[in-house]
């Protein structure tokens, strides 16, 4: 298939590759880029997008490429196109002009790759990070002599070099260059054009499909992929909705998480809309809640702060919210010590974000929990997929949320130990019965000063969306 080769300068992945070189030293890593997915047959396959560690280190997306380096230099390897591979696919660039783009030293076809491992020293010299992709992961496990457990998931248990690399990566990975910085707006402008379209078709009447397509129409029109499966949905309590057959009915909010991906770089944004284009006072008096709770967390995104601080300060305004409210009895920060909070914020305020949605959540809380730290065992902030003290160049997302979902509220040890306890006042909220879900995101840049929004032009005071919804009637 069409190999793609990256969009910026070659020095700026020789300066990631020399970074990451200064951290492992001699040790040769090598990264996979990963293969095609068949679909149903293996003719039907998914359009292909390297894994994100080979992606950062090259951009370029070349399947079952591998990145072979270390301090002493960098090759990559990559299987030479066949007799008919122009016949169906076209001309493809040679070694030379892929080394050229990516700023690698030599490219040498993949069948060299078995005897250059063995002239390093053989598998227990190299460093790998185990791919998510099943086959390339199988790969990996016989040539390196690895054996990660399952085909597929996330690994946390890595051997001594392996574990070194995933450090090193983790490390040079996480604040984001101002290559990386530049793609990430970029997403973001056709990320904004797509919330705007999307609120411009809403109409009591317009299945949710419809407004799905529009949101991704933008992306698309401007050479851009999704970066995550969209959630377009009049059920906001379900927070991983895949599903967009509803039809919009008056009185319905439909939450909208949609995020562009330009060259790998990932924006994830959530907003929250009323169909009618006027939402109820209900309506609106959770809104403003979530969007009071939102802003304040997105301002306490500086240097030094740490991110678990920042989510459950976001709990406590939350609960001080719902108690003025009457939904909610207690003191607000007692609330969220008992964990009655996430009752209707049961997950994390936010996670990394850069190249992938959850940046580099392939090695688990490795990436998003810094040493010597670990989830609780508290429902709601044991879903805390980011526990770091937060640095310049960092770009995390901040995504509270208001839900009603019948699982926790119904449930004896949730919402009905809350009840019992007077701590939950139902009669109070079922006066806001028409508020489902409500989430509102955005992707923060974290900086010696102030905190940048990086999607900050997507509407989200009430009176702008509002104006939005319907503009195309």
């Amino acid at each position: 298939m069409a190999t793609l080769l990256p969009s910026v300068e070659p020095s700026v992945f020789r300066d990631r590759r020399s970074r990451l070189a200064e951290r492992i030293g001699a040790t040769p890593a090598l990264l996979f880029a990963g293969g095609y997915r068949s679909r149903n047959y293996p003719d039907n396959i998914y359009r292909f997008r390297a894994a994100s560690h080979f992606l950062y280190f090259t951009g370029a997306q070349i399947p079952d490429a591998v990145l072979v380096g270390s301090s002493v230099g960098w090759e990559l390897f990559i299987e030479p196109d066949g007799p008919s591979h122009a016949l169906w696919h076209g001309e493809t660039p040679g070694p030379e002009q892929i080394a050229a783009a990516t700023g690698v030293e030599r490219v040498r076809p993949l069948a060299e790759l078995a005897d250059t491992v063995a002239a390093l020293g053989g598998p227990e010299a190299v460093a790998t990070l185990p791919a998510t992709e099943p086959l390339t992961r199988a790969g990996q496990g016989s040539l390196l002599e690895r054996d990660w457990g399952r085909a597929t998931g996330i690994v946390t248990a890595l051997g001594e070099r392996d574990a070194k690399l995933a450090d090193a990566v983790i490390d040079t990975r996480l604040r984001i260059d101002s290559a990386g910085l530049e793609q990430m707006r970029e997403a973001a402008s056709a990320t904004l054009a797509g919330h705007l379209a999307g609120m411009a078709i809403t109409a009591p009447g317009v299945p949710e499909y419809r407004v799905r397509a529009a949101i991704e129409h933008e992306f698309f029109a401007r050479g851009m992929q999704c970066a995550y499966g969209s959630i377009v949905s009049v059920h906001g309590e379900v927070l991983h909705n895949d599903t967009h057959l509803g039809t919009l009915q008056p009185g319905d909010l439909l939450l909208a998480d949609a995020g562009a991906e330009h060259d790998g770089w990932a924006s994830d944004v959530t907003r929250t809309w009323p169909v009618t284009g006027r939402f109820s006072a209900t309506q609106r008096a959770i809104y403003e809640l979530v969007l009071h709770v939102q802003i304040e967390a997105c301002d306490r995104v500086r240097a030094g702060a740490r991110y678990r601080d920042i989510h459950l300060g976001a709990g406590v305004s939350l609960a001080r919210g719902l108690v003025d409210l009457g939904i909610l009895h207690g003191d607000p920060e007692n609330l969220v010590e008992r964990g009655a909070h996430a009752l209707f914020f049961p997950h994390g305020l936010g996670h990394l974000i850069g190249l992938d949605v959850h940046d580099m959540e392939d090695l688990g809380d490795r990436a998003g929990y810094q040493a010597g730290r670990a989830r609780s065992d508290q429902f709601g902030l044991g879903y805390l997929r980011l526990d770091r003290d937060l640095e310049p160049g960092m770009v995390v997302t901040i995504e509270p949320g208001f839900y009603q979902v019948p699982a926790i509220l119904d449930h004896e040890e949730l919402g009905g130990r809350f009840a019992r306890d007077g701590t939950l006042n139902r009669s109070a909220l079922e006066r806001f019965h028409d508020v489902r879900g409500i989430r509102i995101e955005d992707d923060v840049l974290c900086t010696e000063g102030h905190p940048q929004v990086l999607t900050r032009d997507i509407p989200k005071d009430p009176a702008g969306v509002e104006g939005h919804v319907g503009s195309a009637r």
